[in-house]
């Protein structure tokens, strides 16, 4: 057995990606419809990405739509944005949901500054969990001597460098989302 370092890699940028999605999530001043892609509807008796079950659209900049497809997911479908934990007031007119968004107050900001923060928290943990199952890989390795002492320090270095390069990514790209967010 070799330690693909390429692979812990992979799957550490696979945690940050994801991380980056659930930040599009958290809104700023003005409306995406990537605020609304971490919401799961509960639709055919399963949990689904909101634009499986509608199109998610931005008609003005502070209004959010959701046309949904089946007139017998509308409901599922409000429900799943009105208790998204995002503060969001949907309103329905047919298969049509409409999405004000209100002007963010101060303490709206910081709930969504703490949010934000939450999310970064488990991108940073689901790095560590990468770095601690690379560990375990290179102390099976040397243990069934496929490798080295010193080359399993190497491989060591490599994976804490790696997890260190990426909590320093995780954490500039959570001051960048926060300062988007307190800005007025």
């Amino acid at each position: 057995m070799s330690i693909d370092i390429d692979d812990i890699e992979r799957r550490m940028d696979g945690a940050l990606a994801s991380f980056k999605t659930d930040l599009a999530g958290l809104r700023t001043g003005r409306a995406s419809a990537g605020l609304l892609e971490p919401i799961m509807v509960d639709a055919y008796g399963q949990m689904m990405p909101i634009a499986q079950v509608g199109t998610v659209s931005v008609p003005e900049p502070r209004l959010l739509t959701v046309q949904v497809w089946d007139k017998g997911q509308v409901a599922a479908t409000e429900k799943a944005i009105r208790e998204s934990n995002l503060g969001l007031n949907p309103m329905t007119e047919g298969q049509l949901i409409r999405i004000p968004l209100p002007e963010l107050n101060e303490e709206r900001r910081e709930e969504l500054v703490k949010v934000a923060g939450g999310y970064a928290e488990q991108a940073r943990v689901a790095v560590r969990n990468v770095r601690r199952d690379g560990m375990d890989q290179i102390k099976k390795s040397e243990k069934d001597s496929d490798i080295s002492q010193d080359d399993a320090k190497l491989y060591a270095d490599e994976v804490q460098e790696l997890t260190d390069k990426f909590i320093k990514q995780v954490d500039e790209t959570l001051e960048t989302k926060e300062g988007e967010i307190r800005q007025v």
